[in-house]
C-alpha cells in the first residue's frame, strides 16, 4: 500500500527540505521560556526583593539591559559569539549579516532550523546573563553607567565567552569542554562579573545594608516561579532539536532544582530554626544553575546528586565562608549573585567532569565518530579509561579558570574606564531616596505618595491629570 506524504509536509521556498518544522517551533518556544525568565521574570524577582525605595530601578535595570542586548546582538554580537569568520581563537569578526534577509532566512551552523531562530534564541541567553549581574549591583548603580556597562561588557567579555565554548570554532570547545546550557558562558561569567562590578562600583547605603527587606515576597515567588518554569526552555532548548535528549534535560533540570530547594530548607531549619521561603528561593536558584552544564549529559540519580550538593554547598559558602573571609565580606553583593550563580555553575562544571555518561553524550553532540573523549571521571574509572576521564575533568577546571580570569580582567578594565566619564555609584543623596531622585517615579502611589508622583508626571510628560485630579476623588489621594 503506498504511503502518500501530506502535503504540508513537501518541501518549499517558505520550508526547504533542510528545515523541521517541528525542531523550528520547539526552538522558538524554548527561546520565548528563556526571555519569559528575563521579562517579566527577573524584572518582578528584582522589583519585589529589593526595598520599596528601590523597586523601580531594579525593575528597570533588567528591563534596559533586555532592550539593549537585543541591539547589539543583532548588530554585531551574535557574529562574535558564533560568526562564520574567527577573528582570534576566541572571537568571531563582527559583522552585520545578522541584519539581512538573506542570512536570516539561511540554515543555522546547529539544528535545523533558519538562522533567524538562532539568533533570537542565543540572545535571551546573552540578555538574562546581564541580568544577572545587576543582581549584585541592586540599589545603588548609577543607572548612566549601567546603560554604558550593558553594551561594552556583551561585547568584551560574554561574546569571548559565548564562541570560546558554545561555537565549534572556539578553542575550548575544540578541547571538548561540556558546557550544556551555560553552566560558564551564563552564570559562572555573571558570577564572576557581578562580584567584580559590586567592588568597583562600591557599597549600597549603610542602612540599605544593613536591612534590606523584601517589599513584597508575594510578588518574589511570582518571578521565582517564571523564573523555574523558563528552565524548561533554558536547558530543554539546547540540544538544538525536539530530541529525546532535551526530556531528559527538561526532567533532570526539574529534578536537581527541586533537591537543591529541599536540601537548602532543611539546613535552614537545621540551624537557623524557622523555614525561610528567601532561602528556599536560593535553593531553587542554585539548583538550576549547577544542572545546566550537565543537563542533558547525566543521569537521574546524577541529578539527585547535584541537586544536594548544589543546595549545601553554596549554602556554606553564602552562610559561612562569606562571613569569615574579609574581601567577600567587604564587597557589596546584593543579590549573592556570586554564590548562587559563579559558586553554583563552577559547581556544575567540575560534577559534569564526573558524572557525564559518554552515550548521552553522543545523543547530545549528534556525533557517530569521535565522542568517546567526553567521559565523566566516574564512567573513566567504571570502564578502565581512567585517562580520558581525568582528561575531561581537566578541561572542565581549565574552563572555569579561564571564564574567572577573563571576568575579572575584562570587567576591572570597563568599570574603571567608565567612571573616568560617569559615576559608577549613585551619590549619597541620592541613596538615601532612590527611586523618586532616580527616575521621578515610585513604585506604590499610596496614601500621600501620589500627590508627589502626580506633580513629577505633570513635568515629565508635559499633561496633567484633568480626568483624575486630586479634588475629584482619584485613588492618588
Amino acid at each position: 500500500m503506498p504511503f502518500n506524504i501530506p502535503v504540508n509536509l513537501f518541501p518549499t521556498d517558505a520550508s526547504p527540505e533542510w528545515m523541521n518544522k517541528g525542531d523550528n517551533a520547539w526552538q522558538l518556544t524554548a527561546g520565548t521560556l528563556v526571555g519569559l525568565q528575563s521579562v517579566p521574570g527577573l524584572v518582578i524577582l528584582y522589583g519585589s526583593i529589593v526595598k520599596k525605595k528601590w523597586a523601580v530601578n531594579s525593575c528597570f535595570m533588567a528591563l534596559f539591559a533586555f532592550a539593549a542586548v537585543l541591539v547589539c546582538w543583532v548588530g554585531w554580537g551574535y557574529q562574535m559569539s558564533f560568526g562564520s569568520e574567527q577573528l582570534v581563537p576566541f572571537l568571531g569578526r563582527p559583522g552585520l549579516a545578522s541584519l539581512r534577509a538573506s542570512y536570516l532566512v539561511e540554515k543555522a551552523f546547529a539544528g535545523k532550523f533558519p538562522n533567524a531562530t538562532m539568533i533570537f534564541f542565543q540572545f535571551v541567553f546573552a540578555a538574562i546573563t546581564l541580568i544577572l549581574i545587576a543582581g549584585a549591583l541592586l540599589g545603588r548603580m548609577n543607572f548612566y553607567a549601567w546603560m554604558v556597562f550593558v553594551p561594552i561588557w556583551l561585547t568584551c567579555s560574554y561574546t569571548v565567552g559565548a564562541y570560546s565554548i558554545w561555537c565549534p570554532d572556539g578553542w575550548l570547545a575544540k578541547m571538548g569542554i561540556i558546557d550544556y546550557s551555560g553552566g560558564y558562558v551564563i552564570h559562572l561569567s555573571s558570577g564572576v562579573a557581578g562580584l567584580t562590578a559590586a567592588y568597583w562600583v562600591g557599597p549600597r547605603d549603610d542602612k540599605d545594608r544593613e536591612r534590606f527587606p523584601p517589599n513584597n515576597i508575594l510578588l518574589m515567588l511570582l518571578g521565582a516561579g517564571l523564573l523555574w518554569m523558563g528552565w524548561t526552555g533554558f536547558n530543554g532548548g539546547n540540544p538544538y532539536m525536539a530530541s529525546r535528549d532535551a526530556s531528559l534535560a527538561v526532567l533532570n533540570t526539574h529534578v536537581c532544582a527541586a533537591m537543591s530547594l529541599l536540601t537548602w530548607l532543611m539546613l535552614d531549619i537545621m540551624f537557623f530554626v524557622k523555614p525561610s521561603v528567601i532561602g528556599a528561593t536560593q535553593g531553587m536558584i542554585t539548583g538550576l544553575v549547577c544542572i545546566t552544564p550537565a543537563a542533558g549529559v547525566v543521569q537521574g540519580w546524577a541529578a539527585m546528586i547535584m541537586g544536594i550538593l548544589s543546595g549545601s554547598i553554596p549554602w556554606f559558602t553564602m552562610m559561612v565562608v562569606h562571613k569569615q573571609v574579609s574581601l567577600l565580606k567587604n564587597i557589596d553583593d546584593t543579590m549573592a549573585v556570586f554564590h548562587t550563580h559563579a559558586v553554583a555553575g563552577s559547581l556544575g562544571g567540575v560534577l559534569t567532569g564526573l558524572f557525564a555518561e559518554p552515550r548521552l553524550n553522543r545523543i547530545f553532540f549528534d556525533m557517530t565518530d569521535g565522542w568517546q573523549h567526553y567521559i565523566g571521571l566516574a564512567y573513566g574509572l567504571k570502564t578502565g579509561r581512567v585517562q580520558a576521564g581525568l582528561r575531561q575533568m581537566g578541561i572542565q577546571l581549565l574552563g572555569i579558570l579561564f571564564v574567572v580570569v577573563w571576568n575579572i580582567v575584562i570587567t576591572s578594565v570597563i568599570c574603571v574606564a567608565i567612571r573616568v566619564v560617569i559615576p559608577l555609584r549613585l551619590t549619597e543623596e541620592v541613596l538615601q531616596f532612590g527611586d523618586e531622585e532616580v527616575h521621578g517615579e515610585s513604585a506604590y502611589a499610596l496614601w500621600g505618595d501620589g500627590e508627589k508622583l502626580i506633580e513629577t508626571s505633570k513635568l515629565q510628560s508635559g499633561h496633567g491629570f484633568d480626568e483624575f485630579s486630586v479634588k475629584e476623588g482619584s485613588n492618588f489621594r
